[in-house]
């Protein structure tokens, strides 16, 4: 969709600017023009093919590459990572790819780890997901498997809402156009934490275990808006020191276990002081950018250098990985959201993205920042007049 690439366009151009002061030879596979990894000087060679299984089995066979980055390309590339030689994904296994994506692979992992999450299960169809809501309540996140932006997520408070929501991922909706649910694309039904705070963590794990956060970012929306339409602050505004302990444990933990060889991004809630983690993707995410922007670490450089046999030591030796930049600035990542261009379109924020860039605010105080991100966005903010305030009937008593 229409501006929802850009974050990981840039993670492939620093990957590719990266390997090449490296030494390495780089192939960029990419077949949309409106991006900057397919100008003509980003790498060595550019295939203007399509991210289907049968045109990457063409370029390899063509250029028998030594590794294939699977993970810095958003969720296409990483769907390929199990049909392509599993010798030469670079990075993260495929099997840890995996793991990370399947709900019953992933809550065996967190089970062992005795990492919280919020309850729940998977359906391929209504009457599996009626009763998995008849043991867990409402309200809960619907939300399809192996999917990027957050597309086709609906938060939903009743049966009715659910058998919608389940009928549209079947059958009319632009998943069901593609194929529908099955026991092997499943969705996910969680139960969705209210009044909590959603915190993504980046980090970055070498093949010797080392590890290293790149940045936590706490949202400003509450979760359940996708973390590229909600407003995120580094360093986090209202987190306890003991939180952010738990969080850097916790993610620190995952990347062991699934045996992380890059970027690992995880997304937690946060509510009355206790953690909850919700998802991991063993790939760049969108705050990548955001993160190595506020932090002056080229998180997506390292990230591709790891992958290709790097250590982070070799990298703090080059000079590639250096310390956070210290001072007292806090920098608000904000999305930029297309309202004025489709007056029509529904306003109402929620966990399928619908921003088409973001802009970045700093200062030294939180409320400055996000003044500043405010205004980056084209929003005007008033000095004066009133504020409507809408309640559904569920928060009124």
């Amino acid at each position: 969709r229409i501006g929802q690439g850009i974050e990981f366009d840039y993670c492939c151009v620093h990957a590719s600017f990266a390997l090449r002061d490296a030494g390495f030879e780089t192939i960029m596979v990419n077949c949309n023009p409106e991006t900057v990894s397919t100008d003509y000087d980003t790498s060595d060679r550019l295939y203007f093919e399509p991210l289907t299984h049968e045109d990457v089995l063409n370029v390899i066979d063509a250029e028998k590459p030594v590794g294939i980055i699977v993970s810095l390309g958003g969720q296409t590339p990483l769907k390929l990572s199990n049909t392509l030689p599993a010798e030469l994904i670079a990075g993260t296994s495929p099997a840890s790819i995996d793991a990370a994506e399947d709900r019953e692979l992933w809550n065996a992992l967190c089970a062992r780890l005795e990492i919280p999450q919020p309850a729940g299960g998977t359906a391929a169809d209504i009457d599996a997901a009626l009763a998995i809501t008849s043991r867990i309540g409402y309200p809960v996140l619907v939300r399809p498997s192996y999917v990027l932006g957050g597309r086709a997520m609906e938060i939903v408070y009743d049966d009715e809402g659910l058998r919608v929501a389940m009928a549209q991922l079947a059958t009319f909706g632009s998943l069901g156009k593609e194929g529908g649910l099955s026991a092997e694309r499943p969705v996910l039904v969680d139960r969705f934490l209210e009044d909590a705070t959603e915190v993504d963590v980046d980090s970055i794990r070498d093949a010797n275990g080392d590890f290293v956060i790149g940045g936590i970012m706490e949202h400003v929306e509450e979760a359940g808006v996708h973390s590229g339409d909600s407003a995120c602050v580094i360093p986090p505004y209202s987190l306890s020191v003991e939180t952010m302990a738990v969080l850097t444990d916790y993610s620190r933990r995952i990347a062991d276990a699934l045996g992380v060889v890059g970027l690992l991004n995880v997304q937690y809630a946060v509510k009355s002081g206790q953690v909850f983690v919700i998802e991991a993707n063993p790939r760049a995410s969108r705050t990548v950018p955001f993160v190595a922007k506020a932090t002056g670490v080229p998180l997506a450089k390292i990230a591709a250098r790891v992958m290709l046999g790097a250590s982070l030591s070799e990298l703090r030796e080059e000079g590639l990985l250096s310390e956070p930049v210290q001072g007292d600035h806090i920098a608000v990542k904000e999305a930029v959201l297309p309202f004025s261009r489709f007056p029509e379109a529904d306003a109402l924020l929620g966990p399928e993205m619908r921003s088409t860039g973001e802009v970045m605010g700093i200062d030294l105080t939180f409320g400055l920042a996000f003044a500043k991100s405010q205004l980056a966005a084209g929003t005007n903010l008033p000095l004066s007049g009133k504020v409507f305030l809408s309640l559904a009937d569920r928060d009124k008593e």
